[in-house]
C-alpha cells in the first residue's frame, strides 16, 4: 500500500519523481489515489495518457479551492488563459490564435531570436561561473516573448514575478498565500495589458497584439480574451520556455557523452531538444476532470471524477519507450507527451522547441566550455511542474565534456 500523504506525495514528486510514478504504475497505469486535496486518478500509463488526452469527455480544467471564490479575477482569467472552454468555443479561440503559431510562421522568428541568444552569451562568456536561469534563460526567455507580443523592453523584467506567481498560484501545491498573490497579479497584469492593447488601437506595430486586435471583424477575439491570451503568452511562452532551456541543459551536462554527442554534431539538436522534453519535461502533470462515465484498462471513472494525467511518468512507460530512463538524444521514435495531445496541444510548441534549439547551440557551439558546479540541484517544491530554483554553471577554455 502506497502511503498516500500530500506530503509525500510533494516530497518524492519534487525530489525524485521517476521511481515515484513507477512505483504508482507498477500498481496500475491508472490509479486511484488521495495523494491531492482532489482524490482522483492518477494516470501514469502511456497508452492511457494519450488515450485520456484525446478524449473530450475529459475535459480540462483546474480544480481551484472554495477561497477562490472570493477571487473571481483570477479563476476567470485562468479559465480563458489556458483555453479550457470546451467545444465550440475552444475550436474558435485556436483557430483564431493559432495561424500565428505554425512552425513555418515560427521559423521567420529565427534570425531575431538568434541574436538575442548570441547577445546574451557575449555578455556572459568572460564569467567564471553564471547562474543559466536567472543570468540567461529568464533574459533570453523574456526578451524574446517582449519582441512578439509587443512588450517594450523596459517592461521585460517584470515577467519573471508575474510568472512565479501564477505558477505557484495554479499548482497542486498553492497555499491560500499563493492564490492572494495569484489574484493580484492577475490584476496588475490586466491593467498593464489593457493600457497596451489601447496604445496598439490606435499605434498598430509590427507585433502579435496589433494583428490580433486588426484581424477581419468576423475572426476577432472579444476584448476579455485578447487580454487573456497576452497573459497565456506571457505564462506559457516565459516560465515553461525558462524551464526547458535550462533542465535541457541539466540532461545534457549531466550525460556529458550526450552532451559531446551534440558538440560534435550540432545537427542532432532538433533530436536532442525532443529526448530533453521525453526526459526532463517542465510540465509534468496534466488535469483533467471526466464528463461522463469512461471505462479505461478495465477501471471505471465516474462523471466528476478528476483525473491527473502524468507526463513525466508516460514519458518513461517502458512498454512505449525502451530503455526509458536512458537519456539518448539519437532516439528515434521519440513520441513522447510533452505539449499534450488532441484539442488541447500546446499552441506554443514551434515556439517553444525553436527557442529551446537556439538556446542550447548558442551554450554549447562556442569557444569555451561550461560544466555543472553539482549535479544536485534544487528542484522548486511544484508538483504540476518540474523546475530548478538555480543552475549555477562554471565556464572555462578547458574540455569537461
Amino acid at each position: 500500500m502506497i502511503n498516500q500523504s500530500t506530503d509525500r506525495f510533494t516530497f518524492e514528486i519534487t525530489k525524485s519523481p521517476y521511481s515515484f510514478y513507477e512505483e504508482i504504475r507498477s500498481i496500475h497505469p491508472v490509479y486511484k489515489g488521495s495523494f491531492l486535496k482532489y482524490p482522483g486518478w492518477y494516470v501514469t500509463g502511456y497508452q492511457e495518457a494519450l488515450t485520456i488526452l484525446k478524449d473530450n469527455r475529459f475535459q480540462t480544467r483546474i480544480p481551484l479551492p472554495e477561497t477562490t471564490k472570493k477571487y473571481e479575477v483570477l479563476k476567470n482569467i485562468q479559465s480563458h488563459m489556458m483555453l479550457f472552454k470546451s467545444p465550440p468555443d475552444h475550436g474558435r479561440l485556436r483557430m483564431l490564435v493559432s495561424h500565428k503559431f505554425t512552425p513555418a510562421k515560427i521559423e521567420k522568428c529565427r534570425p531575431f531570436i538568434e541574436k538575442i541568444a548570441i547577445n546574451l552569451w557575449n555578455s556572459l562568456k568572460n564569467k567564471k561561473k553564471i547562474d543559466v536561469i536567472s543570468d540567461f534563460a529568464f533574459p533570453f526567455a523574456s526578451l524574446v516573448v517582449a519582441k512578439i507580443i509587443g512588450i517594450p523592453d523596459d517592461d521585460k523584467d517584470i515577467f519573471r514575478e508575474w510568472a512565479l506567481n501564477l505558477i505557484q498560484s495554479i499548482d497542486f501545491t498553492r497555499s491560500r498565500r499563493s492564490i492572494v498573490d495569484g489574484n493580484n497579479t492577475t490584476l496588475e497584469m490586466l491593467s498593464f495589458f489593457k493600457d497596451l492593447i489601447k496604445e496598439r488601437r490606435k499605434s498598430p506595430q509590427d507585433d502579435l497584439i496589433s494583428e490580433l486586435l486588426h484581424q477581419e471583424k468576423d475572426r476577432k477575439l472579444t476584448e476579455e480574451e485578447l487580454l487573456a491570451t497576452s497573459v497565456l503568452l506571457v505564462i506559457a511562452g516565459h516560465e515553461t520556455t525558462v524551464n526547458l532551456i535550462s533542465n535541457s541543459l541539466y540532461c545534457l551536462l549531466k550525460y556529458s557523452k550526450e552532451c559531446h554527442k551534440l558538440i560534435e554534431n550540432p545537427l542532432l539538436i532538433e533530436s536532442a531538444i525532443e529526448e530533453c522534453l521525453r526526459y526532463e519535461r517542465p510540465t509534468q502533470m496534466m488535469a483533467r476532470i471526466a464528463s461522463e462515465d469512461v471505462e479505461l484498462n478495465k477501471v471505471q471513472i465516474r462523471k466528476g471524477d478528476h483525473v491527473y494525467v502524468l507526463i513525466g511518468a508516460a514519458n518513461r512507460d517502458t512498454k512505449q519507450f525502451s530503455n526509458a530512463d536512458v537519456f539518448d538524444i539519437t532516439r528515434n521514435p521519440n513520441p513522447h507527451l510533452a505539449f499534450g495531445s488532441g484539442i488541447h496541444f500546446c499552441l506554443g510548441s514551434a515556439l517553444a522547441r525553436l527557442e529551446a534549439q537556439i538556446a542550447i547551440q548558442t551554450l554549447l557551439q562556442n569557444e569555451v566550455n561550461i560544466h555543472l558546479e553539482t549535479q544536485e540541484v534544487e528542484w522548486r517544491k511544484l508538483v504540476g511542474f518540474r523546475a530548478m530554483k538555480e543552475m549555477h554553471v562554471h565556464i572555462d577554455d578547458q574540455s569537461k565534456y
